[in-house]
Order: structure tokens, then sequence, then C-alpha cells
């Protein structure tokens, strides 16, 4: 029985900074960014946005002709979680309509969560073929202002449909794992934005990702040739050509840049105008290949490396289904990425400022274009959550002049 990828979304806020702008007050060349780490845009959620919002809006797409009393379990990848106890799933269940009978939770490993994630529902689909579980996940990539990692911010999310006979990737059983405890990348509580140690954080990467691989063929019997792509976990895309250049010298491969750019550059796409999307991230770059690939990839191969700091490592595959383009959603995700609104600096920084009270005092959000999907603000410690018509283009541009907060939670409704 093959199990895997049923179906597959993502959402990115619809605001953007082009990394010119930021190259302009830093005082760098914006090369630096668009050459140097791979990156030109970065999606900045508005203040009316948080994981939650992004989660259920990528999540909706996927749902789509879906009877919704097949899902059997939601289970929410994140680091960027918003309640020590209450998982973020409970409020997407609640968004989406989905039924009472149908588990809801979180997961944490840095961004290798959702990958986890997903061998947990192949497990449950093993078990239980007829039914489906839907994993979405979520994530604002933050760091402090003027530090090495600011331009490799993003956010965004990804929706992931597990079933047995999927429609897109039918994934291989064998998998390669590497655990070590490293202190790459984190964030404690009591901080909004993440630490890392960025050049130690790509050394482990690449370490992960050779003991990941070595494990998978010792398992897998494969070898490097099998594959006709390899998609991997991307903080910045030229994390990719790193990571695939260390594999193919492990593996005694010359490769060209023709063929790094072969194997890499149509998963690549999303992530240079969106950003970092730490769990969503390799699931992004996954539908970036499968929307953006010159070649028809019914029946071949691909290869995945998830990583997260701290550290797991995993490698995995998939074979992609015949028939697979009639169910990517390629229309809706070109309309996503190009109908976007570009910050100022000025902008940019309000919405990097912008903080809900931490002393549960009533907040509301004034209204930006988020979606189906919003967060209206928070109430005596409570997140108020609602479901929005689309806004039009003209009032989202004229929203982003005006001051962000309302100060009267009555005036939006919960």
């Amino acid at each position: 029985m093959k199990i895997g990828i049923d179906a597959l979304s993502l959402y990115c806020p619809r605001y953007y900074l082009d990394l010119k702008t930021m190259a302009r007050h830093r005082d760098v060349p914006h090369e630096k960014y668009y050459e140097g780490i791979g990156q030109e845009r970065m999606a900045m959620p508005a203040p009316d946005e948080d994981i939650v919002t992004m989660a259920a809006n990528a999540a909706s797409r996927v749902l789509t002709g879906i009877d919704l009393a097949t899902i059997d379990t939601l289970m929410f990848a994140t680091e960027s979680g918003i309640d020590q106890s209450k998982a973020a799933a409970i409020y997407v269940h609640r968004l989406l309509g989905l039924p009472s009978s149908c588990k809801a939770f979180e997961v944490k490993q840095a961004c290798c969560s959702s990958t986890m994630a997903l061998q947990m529902a192949m497990g449950q689909v093993a078990l239980n073929p007829n039914r489906r579980v839907l994993i979405v996940a979520s994530d604002v990539a933050r760091y402090e202002l003027g530090t090495a990692g600011e331009p490799t911010q993003g956010a965004g999310a990804s929706a992931i449909l597990i079933s047995a006979n999927p429609r897109l990737l039918a994934l291989d059983h064998e998998s390669g794992a590497y655990t070590e405890d490293v202190m790459d990348f984190w964030r404690p509580n009591y901080l909004e934005h993440a630490l890392v140690d960025g050049k130690y954080s790509m050394r482990i990467y690449i370490k992960a990702l050779t003991e990941a691989w070595q494990q998978y063929r010792q398992q897998s019997e494969r070898s490097y040739g099998d594959f006709h792509r390899f998609v991997y976990h991307l903080p910045f895309t030229r994390m990719a050509e790193k990571a695939h250049a260390s594999l193919a010298k492990l593996e005694h491969v010359t490769l060209a840049k023709e063929d790094l750019d072969d194997r890499l550059h149509e998963s690549l796409h999303f992530s240079r105008l969106i950003g970092n999307c730490y769990t969503a991230a390799l699931y992004i770059s996954l539908l970036s290949l499968l929307e953006n690939s010159r070649d028809d990839l019914a029946g071949k191969r691909v290869g995945l490396f998830s990583y997260g700091s701290g550290c797991v490592g995993i490698f995995f595959s998939g074979v992609v289904q015949p028939g697979y383009q009639e169910h990517l959603h390629r229309v809706e995700h070109y309309s996503m990425l190009t109908d976007r609104i570009e910050l100022s600096w000025k902008q940019y920084l309000d919405f990097y400022n912008f903080a809900l009270p931490t002393d549960g005092s009533s907040r509301g959000t004034r209204r930006h274009s988020t979606g189906r999907f919003r967060l209206a603000g928070i109430e005596d410690h409570q997140r108020q959550y609602e479901i929005v018509d689309a806004m039009p283009a003209t009032q989202i541009i004229n929203r982003t002049t005006n001051p962000i907060v309302e100060k009267d939670l009555s005036v939006i409704g919960t």
C-alpha cells in the first residue's frame, strides 16, 4: 500500500520587504543578499497574522473537496508557539470546522518537527488506510534588527495531507536520521527572537545531512544516481547549494554549475521570494519543485533532507505520482506570490515592532490582508480569531499607512 502526500499547499503573508530596501538602510550592497545568501524578498506577517491564521489559510486550500469526516488527526508543527499549554492546533481545528472526533496536537523540534509529524502520520494511516492526517507547519522567522540573521527572516505556512494512495508523492519507507545535542540555534522562552551561531549551524547542518544520508543508504541500498531531484530545508537558498555540493563530494560525484542548477533551481524559487519559514520551509521547497519543474516528474524519485537545529536531521524520499500536476494549486500560489504589497522601511519596522499586550489587557488589531482568517486581538489573555472576506487591494494599501493598533476590541468583534 502506498502512503504519502495527497495534497500540498502554502500560504505566505501579503506583505514583503525587498532586500534591496534593507541593503540601502544597512549600508551594504544588495548583492550581499541577492547573491550571497540567495534571498530577494522577505515575507512579513501583518499585526493581525500569526502562526494560527497562516496555518488555517494554508490548510483550507488542501481540504478543498475533502470529506472532513475522514480527517483523523491534525498535527501542528511550529517553533513559534503562542501558548505553553494549549496547542495552536486547537484553534486551527475550530477555524477549519474539523469534526470533534479529529485529534489535534502540536509538535516541536525546530524546523524538523514537520517531518517528524509526517513520519508519525504515515504510521497512523498504515493502521487506518481509510483515514487522513492533516499536518500544518507554520512559523515566523525573527531575528534581532541589524544582526546577520535579519535578512534571512520570513513567514509562512505549509499544509500537508497524508493518505493512502496519495496523488502527489508516495513516500518510501526508509529514512536516515541523526541527532546530537548542540547549541547552534535556539530561542529561550524569555526572548522574542532566536539566537544563532550561523557558521556553526551550517557545519552541523552538513554533518547531520552526511550522517542521515549514510544511514538512509544502508537501509534503502539506493545511491545518488537513483534520484532525479533533491530538496533541502532552506534557512536561505544558498544553503541548499552548499549542502548538495557536500553530498555530491561524499558520493564522489563531480558537479558542474549547470548540474547543480538542474538539481536544485526549481525547488528554490518560492523560498527566494518568501524567506525562511522554519518548519514549513522544506515543504514549500518541495511545492516549488512540483509547480516549477520544466520536466514531467511523474515516476521520478525525489530525495528530501529535513534539518532542525539543536539538532535532528532526517533524509527520506518519495516517488512523484502519475497525474500529480492535476492536483496542484499552481494558479492560486502564483497569484498569491505575485499579488503582494511591498513595505517601506518604516512599515517594515512598524510590523516588526508590533506586539500584543503581555498583561492580558484587551487590544484589537486593525485589519490587514490576511486571507480568510485573522487574529482579531486579545481579550483577558485570550487570543481572538475570526473568519473574514477578502479585502480589496486599494483598502489594503491605504491601511498600511495608518496606525496599526486599535485600542478597543469591540470595533472589530470577536
